[in-house]
């Protein structure tokens, strides 16, 4: 086969910088197919419905005990029930929301008081408790549940919000890695910087806004002095590019050292958990039921796209990465440019990390940890070239998605944490693969 029937194919312009995304589908598609289970409702729906099945069996005058556990699902299906049953005059004779044992004497509060249990209304969960076998006027035939039907745990709603939320933190900072390799360069320091912003932010607003009684003032200050710390650790990395021409790799892997280590000095090397409740809204709040990390996500990389794509500054980190020495003849300030690139990167690192200490609640020294192998490992699949020159917002958003559905299909199908590892290096392998005959598709 000759070069150009090898990569010709490849060079198409939406294939090149868009294929992946049907690499994506098919991934979609495959852990779909592979993950199909029965499911069981929760929620208000599931107890809407079961309440509706009580009611044509038994009738407005039912009596009914209403079953869930202590989780907030399962609070929302036990309203619901009871607010079905009462909206139409049936008898709700107690709701518990607890264990076994709760059911148990609730089931012996209401025989003692010589009421009758003609339902109880269970989820798929506490219908399997045995407690209700030991009653005799009781027993498991008076359990009515939701009905079950058969979907793809993939697609669950829960499941993909999930891998969404889980994505945003490497995408963030995947934005900036993916301005750097633009330009032929690297940043291996990013995993570092996220765990210096976690640190630096959370000693601030512990030490100088009062830990876990701080208003919202201190806490916007906190996470702002994370970020900026992390911008000046780029704006190094820029300077030592530029001004001094020492290549990124080593300059990156020394920053990756230096704020690794202040970040356990600065920690002593333990947790700070001590932050308000404020801190935590960016991480784990939600806006219309959207994670607010998604949210966060999606408007940088809007913002992202449009300054590659429309903007000048865009059009000189491409022509920096394609032949630094004729943009600079061309008249294109390459220092400026690229310490302005190194920057960017280092503050969408700390924004990655401020968002890591929102989630989990705590900064800490060891966050971010081989984070940096994640983020390349998405820009590369998303289609931006090692070798600079090539490279598109949208496609590390794309990369960063199959890197992370990849990871959650395999847990859904129970495949080896080792095996992953495997695969996970394949494919980052494939990617390079890939690169490599584009780039000989566009020589032919």
């Amino acid at each position: 086969m000759s070069e150009q029937q090898s990569g010709g194919w490849l060079a198409n312009p939406f294939i090149r910088d868009y294929g992946m995304v049907f690499v994506l589908l098919l991934l979609g598609l495959l852990f779909s197919a592979l993950t199909v289970r029965q499911q069981h409702p929760t929620g208000a729906d599931a107890g809407r419905q079961v309440a509706d099945f009580i009611l044509d069996e038994h009738g407005d005058a039912a009596g009914v005990l209403i079953v869930g556990r202590p989780t907030a699902e399962d609070e929302e299906f036990t309203t619901a029930v009871a607010e079905r049953l009462q909206a139409r005059g049936a008898t709700v004779l107690d709701t518990v929301n607890g264990s076994a044992v709760d059911a148990r004497k609730a089931i012996e509060g209401i025989l003692a008081d010589g009421k009758t249990i003609d339902a109880i209304a269970a989820n798929d969960v506490t219908a399997k408790w045995t407690v209700y076998d030991r009653f005799d006027a009781v027993g498991s035939d008076s359990i009515v549940t939701p009905s079950p039907y058969t979907w793809p745990d993939f697609l669950k709603v829960s499941n993909l919000l999930g891998v969404a939320n889980q994505t945003a933190i490497y995408a963030i900072i995947a934005i900036g890695m993916t301005m750097v390799i633009i330009t032929a360069g690297i940043d291996l320091s990013v995993g570092s910087l996220v765990a210096l912003a976690s640190v630096t932010s959370a000693i601030l607003i512990r030490d100088l806004g009062g830990g876990s009684n701080a208003g919202i003032g201190m806490v916007i200050v906190g996470m702002l002095a994370g970020i900026t710390v992390c911008a000046l650790a780029g704006v190094f990395n820029g300077v030592m590019v530029t001004a001094f021409g020492i290549p990124p790799f080593i300059v990156t892997l020394g920053m990756m050292m230096m704020a690794s280590g202040l970040s356990f000095r600065l920690a002593e090397g333990r947790s700070i958990p001590e932050l308000p409740e404020a801190f935590f809204w960016l991480g784990r709040g939600q806006t219309m039921g959207v994670p607010n990390p998604v949210l966060l996500m999606i408007v940088l990389y809007i913002i992202a796209h449009v300054v590659m794509s429309q903007m000048v500054f865009g059009r000189y980190v491409y022509a920096i990465g394609g032949n630094e020495e004729a943009a600079r003849l061309s008249g294109v300030p390459v220092k400026r440019v690229l310490l302005a690139v190194y920057t960017i990167c280092g503050a969408l690192a700390g924004l990655g990390g401020i968002v890591l200490t929102s989630q989990l609640s705590a900064g800490d020294p060891k966050f971010g940890q081989m984070y940096e192998l994640e983020v390349i490992a998405a820009v590369v699949v998303g289609g931006t070239s090692l070798m600079g020159g090539q490279g598109k917002i949208l496609g590390t958003l794309i990369g960063a998605f199959i890197i992370a559905v990849i990871k959650n299909g395999m847990n859904l199908t129970d495949v080896d944490p080792f095996n992953q590892k495997i695969v996970l290096g394949a494919v980052l392998t494939g990617a390079v693969l890939l690169d490599t005959l584009k780039r000989r598709g566009g020589r032919s």
